[in-house]
This record gives structure tokens, sequence and C-alpha cells, in this order.
């Protein structure tokens, strides 16, 4: 007998030992929803760094399907999806929502995870968000999703003590970029011209929200008539942080409309318009919950990083980031250092490229959703 007539033959026993099967279909991975301000990818800032870019990153690597949920739709029943997990930011659900839209979850076996990246709950942190307009029925929103939820995620160690108490558990996962709009290109080819850039002068930059108002004002002795190694003068220039108008040691820099990748995006391609970064932090309790996030983000623009030596950047100071005490002498000597770099420290930058991107930052996120 031919080869080719073996070949047959035995591909009809097979055929009659196990029957034509069609070819099974992998199985779908789990669903993943998120609850946060905004939609349509026009959301917060901080919507995007610790949730959306996040489970965007968890989607592409095949891992869950996301997607933003409707609250209204899981409480009229119309949404029926049987997700693994539910993630819902800080306010983003108007406080007589919160206890009914976790519980319609949680009696259909899905975990409910709430997100803060603040301190919402001591009398010290409260009132430094309500100076920067937080309502109290925002407050009282987060009040009652810290205990409803299954688990809360915060982005320090601190601010998971403060929270603690109130959760019934509680993971930290730290603030991580997102490479696709934070990454630089060596030769400097994403760069743009900036021709509003002043001449004769070293700029600086500190960025933030205006729950930071209070900590610039550490910045006015430091940068009041500051001179660089060259002679050149150096200006802080602020973006965000405060609502009054330019003064003399600082100028206010507005960026074009758009939202946070936008924003990044904007930073990445004028990131030479600065030799340097600065996130000073006056002590008070709500500081102390605060996250490194403005050291990786100066660092990621490959800008040295002058910040305040507070808990927050105590693991930032280790790796390369320069850390300066209350003392507007050592914040001067230590800025002047920082523009005659003009880049980032290179233990900084691996420590920021290696385990501060998303993707590279470890697998408590993916464990959080999806365990």
């Amino acid at each position: 007998m031919s080869s080719a007539l073996v070949r047959r033959a035995v591909g009809r026993l097979r055929r009659a030992l196990t029957g034509d099967r069609p070819a099974t279909e992998p199985p779908r991975p789990p669903v993943v929803g998120y609850v946060v301000a905004g939609a349509d990818g026009a959301h917060p800032a901080s919507a995007h760094v610790r949730v959306v870019r996040r489970t965007e990153h968890l989607a592409a690597t095949g891992a869950a399907e996301v997607r933003q949920v409707d609250p209204s739709a899981v409480l009229d029943g119309t949404d029926t999806t049987p997700y693994r997990s539910v993630l819902v930011q800080r306010d983003a659900l108007p406080r007589e929502l919160v206890v009914p839209f976790t519980a319609a979850l949680q009696d259909r076996g899905v975990r409910v995870v709430a997100e803060f990246d603040d301190d919402f709950f001591t009398t010290s942190g409260r009132e430094r968000l309500a100076r920067a307009e937080y309502d109290p029925d925002r407050l009282a929103s987060i009040d009652a999703l810290v205990r409803a939820a299954d688990t809360v995620v915060v982005s320090t160690d601190e601010l998971g003590r403060v929270v603690g108490p109130l959760a019934r558990a509680t993971v930290v996962v730290p603030n991580a970029l997102d490479p696709a709009l934070w990454t630089t290109a060596d030769d400097g080819s994403d760069l743009v011209s900036d021709d509003d850039r002043p001449a004769g002068e070293h700029r600086v930059l500190y960025m933030g929200t205006l729950t930071h108002t209070a900590d610039l004002a550490l910045l006015r002795d430091v940068f009041a008539d500051l001179v660089a190694a060259d002679g050149l003068p150096v200006r802080l220039e602020v973006i965000g942080v405060t609502e009054a108008a330019d003064d003399a040691w600082y100028r206010r820099i507005e960026v074009p409309d758009g939202h946070y990748p936008a924003f990044a995006r904007w930073l990445v391609a004028h990131r030479r318009r600065w030799r340097a970064g600065v996130a000073p932090l006056e002590d008070a309790v709500f500081n102390r919950a605060k996250s490194d996030l403005k050291a990786i983000e100066y660092t990621a623009l490959d800008l040295p990083a002058v910040v305040s030596d507070r808990p927050s950047y105590r693991v930032a100071g280790r790796h390369g980031v320069t850390t300066v005490p209350d003392d507007p002498a050592a914040w001067r000597a230590a800025v002047v250092a920082a523009v005659a770099r003009g880049h980032a420290d290179p233990v900084a930058a691996a420590w920021v490229r290696d385990g501060r991107f998303v993707g590279r930052d470890g697998d408590a996120w993916r464990d959080l959703l999806l365990g």
C-alpha cells in the first residue's frame, strides 16, 4: 500500500474514533468595569493616571476586557455584564447612588474596588480640599464608598494607613506613567520649537492641582532674585497650582486646551523649555499621604527633580532624585545645581523607566482587578 493510502486510512480511523469536532474558541477574558468622571476619553488627570491608562494597558495585554460602566444601567438592570470587578474612583458616583450601586453589583457576585489618591479622610485633609472647592456632597460620597467597597486601592503606604480603619481591605498600588505618553525620543526628534520661550533666563517648572497653592508659598524665598551659576536669572514657571496672577518671582503658563493625554504630550514636546522641575510640600497632614508622581513625571521629561524631603519622596530620594529640607538656602543651592545639570539623574531615569511605567511596575494592579 502506498504511503498516501496509508495516511488516508489513518485519517479515516482517527475521525471514526474522535468524531468531527469543530475547533473550540478560546475562552473570553474576564470583564473589568470602571466608573470615573467624564466620558469618551475626556477625564480628569487623576482618572487617566490612576484608572483609565492602567485599564487600557490591561486590555491591550489580552488579560481582560475593560469598559466604562454606566451606573444607571446597572441600577435599572439593563447592564447584566458578568464583571469580574468594578472599580469606582473617588467621588465619581453621586452620594445617593453609592450604596444602591455597590449593593447591586455585590448581589451579583461582582467585587467592588474603590480608588483614592488623596487624603479625603483626616480633618486637615478635608479642610484643604474644601479650600480647593470640594463641596460636602463630594466628601459624603467618598465616605460612603470607602465603607461599601470590598477593597480600597490607594497610591501610598501613608494613605493606606489613613484609610485602613475605614475599609474592609486596603491595597497599595503606587502611581505609574503610561509609556505611550511619557517616553521621549533619545535624539530629541519629538521636541517642537518654542518661539515664546523667554531669552536670557533659565526656567524651572512647577505643576500641580489647586491643592498645592499653600506649597507654592514655600518657594517665594527660593526663587526671589535667584541666579544660576552662569549668571543668568532663574525663573519659576507654574502650571496649575494657583489661580493668582503672575508675581515678581513666578510666571504662570497657560497650556493649550486638552485633556490629560494631550497635556502630557505637550509637556514632552516642550520639555527643553525648562532646566529642572520642583515639587515642594509643606509639613501638613494632608501632604503626608501625597505620592511621588511629580518626581517621576519630571524625571520622565528628562528634568532633574528637586523635591521636599518628605515621606512622599523618600523612595525617590534613594533613586537619584534630589530631596531638600525646609531651608530656603538649601533649596536655592539645590535648584542652582539642578539648573546647571539640566538633565535627569541617570539613576533616577533608570528607576522610572524600569519600574514606574505601566506594564513594568509589577502585577499588583492586575491581581487587584482579576484576582
